[in-house]
């Protein structure tokens, strides 16, 4: 079973951590702007062009890093025992670079002529900017992922966990897609109904943006039923049954979104996970034997 205490709190030391010392970088580039420009944009700094941002930059900020710090934490207690190593450091370095890969491909999916549209940078579940031109800001913000990820496995170790009983494998997967996917589907209905219900905006709009409505309005048809076959999935692993067929396919249903890449590929592992049976019953049923 996983420790989620111990991994939400990790993750948001691992956030309250990180964002002290974007603030001392900050304040480096603002008193001396000798640090290198490519930093500008990896999530490092507060500062922009040696101009302080108002305290709802900070607040939001604050908010931001609290919430991956959450989801981060959450993820890595989730998949803890089945991330390749022995130390949680190395785990937590696996986890952030697998984040960031999984982020990358789904922001490249989410922008049609990429890498033609120049610079972009997206911020994706606390591990880090995603940017992916030019090399530099790229680096950085590599750079900066694996600095959470080292963080994250540091203070998970340093925690103490508690003793939990055994459980069908893939259970806590299941449990943490469908609550990341609820999260991101709540939010994106409310943004559609504030945009078309109130403002009266169409669902997909034409132009340069068609790709990004179009995926934002599959997140109703593909989202909603995969994270309702994830749910299923999930209550089935908690009554010791196996929900692999569903968890699977509501996991590529959501993939298929983009917008719910990660919940649905944490469906799809913990659908996978749950085709084998807890340790316990496994002994038991041999006893039987």
């Amino acid at each position: 079973m996983a420790d989620f205490r111990r991994g939400i709190k990790a993750g948001l030391a691992t956030a309250g951590i990180y964002l002290a010392i974007s603030a001392i970088l900050g304040v480096i580039y603002y008193k001396s702007l000798s640090l290198p420009h490519f930093l500008y944009g990896t999530g490092l700094t507060l500062f922009t062009w040696g101009t302080l941002m108002p305290p709802s930059f900070w607040i939001s900020l604050l908010f931001q890093y609290l919430v991956r710090g959450i989801v981060f934490g959450a993820v890595f207690a989730a998949l803890y025992n089945f991330l390749p190593g022995t130390a949680s450091i190395v785990k937590g370095v696996v986890l952030s670079a697998f984040v960031w890969i999984l982020s990358a491909v789904g922001f490249i999916y989410m922008t049609p002529g990429w890498p033609s549209e120049g610079s972009l940078s997206w911020t994706y579940c606390g591990s880090g900017a995603i940017v992916l031109s030019p090399i530099w800001p790229a680096l950085a913000g590599i750079i900066s992922a694996l600095v959470f990820g080292t963080l994250t496995g540091l203070l998970w170790g340093r925690f103490r966990g508690k003793e939990l009983a055994e459980e069908r494998k893939g259970r806590p997967v299941l449990l943490v897609s469908f609550i990341l996917g609820g999260v991101v589907w709540v939010v994106l209905a409310v943004a559609f109904l504030m945009a078309v219900v109130i403002g009266g905006a169409p669902a997909i709009t034409p132009g340069s943006l068609w790709w990004g409505s179009l995926l934002a309005t599959s997140v109703a048809f593909l989202g909603l039923p995969g994270w309702i076959l994830a749910l299923i999935a999930w209550r089935k692993a908690k009554r010791g049954e196996s929900g692999f067929k569903l968890g699977v396919a509501g996991g590529v249903m959501m993939a298929l979104s983009g917008i719910m890449l990660l919940p649905g590929l944490l469906a799809i592992i913990g659908g996978v996970l749950s085709r084998r049976k807890p340790a316990s019953e496994s002994s038991t049923a041999a006893l039987e034997q």
